[in-house]
């Protein structure tokens, strides 16, 4: 099984562009899983729960998911995104798995990150892993890696390969990844993104580092540019 990330900029509050960016790298790899980084179709640094909200779309019917969901098709992959997932009057910092068949599973942040209390609602389900076919795949997001409690979980329910979509702005998490999947014996993709993000006087600066952890520390893949 061949497994990759794609690492970017994504451009904050251009749905559009980000989707057409995501479809033109996406068309240039050849991975039987690709993963995502988070948000990528929206970018990060919101300054309002509002704001949040009106890039927030339904899934799996918005213009985010059924393009990836048109992307897994043609490539033949299955594909991990990060995106703002609207239910009802919540809003959800997710994951979306698709495939050649389409939308199979969505993953809900549990542990928000700093002001992301501000504008997403919690995660309202347990994490979960998914059959299919040519491993079975477990979600979880960003700041998701600081507890040891969601990769165990994952393991336990017996993931072989957890996606693990980022907006990494702490140096700690690569070295961290390590450590859960030699502690769970599974394997993980870390799909992280760069740039630098600025409103007002706050800025965020993504580091990039996306990874291909695996249990055997020699066979650990790392990408420190930016794309």
């Amino acid at each position: 099984m061949r497994t990759g990330f794609i690492q970017f900029m994504p451009v904050l509050g251009d749905v559009d562009r980000n989707i057409a960016r995501i479809s033109e790298l996406v068309r240039g790899t050849d991975s039987d899983l690709l993963v995502l980084p988070e948000l990528c179709n929206t970018g990060y640094h919101f300054i309002s729960r509002a704001e949040a909200g009106a890039l927030a779309e339904e899934v799996p019917q918005g213009k985010t998911t059924e393009a990836l969901c048109r992307l897994a098709k043609g490539k033949q992959t299955f594909i991990v995104a990060g995106l703002i997932e609207k239910s009802g009057v919540k809003c959800y910092n997710a994951s979306v798995l698709v495939g050649p068949e389409g939308y199979i599973a969505t993953y809900r942040k549990i542990h928000l990150f700093y002001e992301e209390t501000l504008w997403f609602d919690p995660g309202d389900r347990e994490p979960e892993v998914w059959d299919i076919g040519i491993c079975r795949v477990g979600l979880m997001i960003c700041f998701d890696w600081i507890f040891p409690e969601t990769t165990r979980i994952l393991a336990l329910k017996g993931a072989d390969v957890i996606c693990h979509s980022a907006n990494l702005v702490m140096t700690r998490c690569p070295d961290a990844m390590v450590t859960r999947c030699l502690e769970n014996r599974v394997f993980a993709v870390t799909a992280n993104r760069v740039g630098t993000e600025t409103r007002g006087e706050k800025s965020f600066h993504f580091q990039g580092r996306s990874q291909i952890t695996a249990p055997d520390v020699s066979q650990q893949q790392t990408d420190r540019r930016g794309k």
